[in-house]
């Protein structure tokens, strides 16, 4: 069987090495004229670094399942640098212990961070004791926590971690997609402090790593993958993007190509118009989906100056440019030099355009600014350089789950040969897309039997 992958990105990789474990035989179709989508490392400062995601959440099973199925698996590095900061009330201030996806569990932890004031402490400490019904159906993440532990709780900790994950604003999000744990706990009980602790394992702390990474960046991934798939028989042709699909055809750049069934993985707004002649329903719930543009600076600095920490966060209502800053060179220990500090800036989110008017030069010159205000950095970078992301979030609203599951069970119906994959789905996370990929191929070998 030969099946079309429509998309190179980690989803549509993901797919395709699938495919070919369960003896089918993909062709993957990308505009770009290289493999791997979001997941790209470039030379910068003297090491390869990454220009988007630098890492993987550890504790979901998908992408080290990936990884030790690639030969990769000994090679996974943790973070040299476990902590975080959040710049709240002028400086940056340490994220305490207890977080869970940024809601407090620990009152005296929280109140002692110095993030909320003495209100905002006081206001989240009485989550506990607050009336109410577990929740109900989905909601937007920022309303619950509004509602369970106050304004800052939201502003300073919620959003600036949960928001900025996914380029978006929490009170516009879905808790049920874009914080499934805290969703669980919430219909368990009516106080989500009480649920969290209740669903925390017993025992010594967990010191397993939450996220993972590969020295030399995570194009890795990709390059392990890509050859993967084309020494078993597979073929990615980059750069030859695809205009339209059918159950039985994919017509590319390169001519018509005949194939038993078709993975669309490609972003939502570039899904739709494909989809619209088999599906236009399912087409247009995904033309529907918004999506949120980022821009990130790369900052290489000839100094001695200690970073301690893996970096910080920036809330919203700060009215700063930057989101956050990766203090790369810190929190990983293949990209420490002696003399030279890295720096990954991010900017832009759903409802901020700012970063994607201004030039490269403005940009830098904007959150280097952003960077004195926040942790007295007034350097001059030895290197800059300015990677964009247009268009790279999707943004899901309340709901979201619901709608994608209607719409992958409305497209197997009519369509039984195509399927769906992709961070507009289930979540922009790296094992989110793999297993979207990888789902989806088991669906359409099952489809064509």
């Amino acid at each position: 069987m030969r099946v079309a992958v429509v998309g190179a990105g980690i989803a549509g990789l993901a797919a395709a090495h699938e495919l070919l474990v369960r003896g089918a035989t993909p062709i993957v179709f990308d505009a770009d004229t290289r493999a791997g989508g979001k997941l790209r490392t470039e030379p910068f400062g003297g090491v390869a670094l990454d220009t988007a995601p630098d890492s993987f959440l550890a504790r979901r099973p998908e992408a080290v399942q990936l990884c030790t199925e690639l030969g990769l698996r000994d090679r996974l590095e943790a973070p040299a640098a476990t902590h975080a900061y959040v710049y709240a009330r002028g400086r940056l201030r340490r994220l305490p212990a207890g977080l869970v996806l940024g809601v407090p569990t620990d009152p005296v932890a929280t109140a002692r961070a110095g993030i909320l004031s003495r209100w905002g402490a006081a206001r989240a400490a009485l989550e506990p004791f607050l009336p109410g019904a577990p929740l109900g159906e989905d909601e937007a993440l920022g309303a619950v926590i509004r509602r369970r532990y106050g304004n800052e709780v939201t502003e300073r900790l919620v959003d600036p971690l949960l928001g900025g994950i996914n380029a978006g604003d929490v009170d516009r999000l879905s808790i049920d997609t874009v914080a499934p744990q805290i969703a669980a706990a919430a219909r368990r009980h009516r106080s989500l402090t009480r649920a969290l602790r209740a669903a925390a394992p017993a025992g010594p702390p967990v010191t397993d790593p939450v996220f993972l990474t590969l020295p030399g960046g995570l194009e890795g991934l990709v390059d392990a993958l890509t050859a993967s798939i084309t020494e078993r028989g597979g073929e990615i042709r980059s750069g030859d993007p695809v205009s339209a699909v059918t159950a039985d055809a994919v017509t590319s750049r390169s001519g018509r190509h005949d194939v038993d069934g078709v993975v669309l993985a490609t972003p939502a707004h570039v899904t739709a118009p494909l989809l619209d002649p088999l599906a236009p329903g399912v087409a247009s719930t995904l033309a529907a989906i918004p999506y949120a543009s980022v821009a990130m600076a790369l900052l290489a600095y000839d100094t001695d100056r200690a970073l301690d920490g893996s970096g910080y966060l920036v809330p919203r209502r700060d009215g700063l440019l930057m989101t956050a800053a990766s203090w790369a060179s810190s929190k990983w220990r293949h990209l420490a030099q002696p003399g030279r500090a890295l720096l990954r800036v991010s900017a832009g989110r759903h409802g901020d355009e700012r970063a994607m008017h201004l030039d490269d030069d403005d940009l830098v010159a904007r959150l280097r600014a952003d960077l004195a205000v926040t942790m007295d950095l007034h350097d001059e970078p030895a290197e800059a350089r300015v990677v964009r992301w247009p268009q790279a979030f999707p943004q899901y609203a309340p709901g979201h789950r619901e709608r994608m599951a209607a719409a992958v069970t409305d497209l197997a119906a009519a369509v039984p040969a195509v399927a769906l994959a992709g961070a507009a789905l289930d979540g922009v996370g790296i094992p989110a897309c793999i297993g979207s990929g990888r789902t989806a191929a088991r669906s359409i070998l099952d489809a064509i039997g």
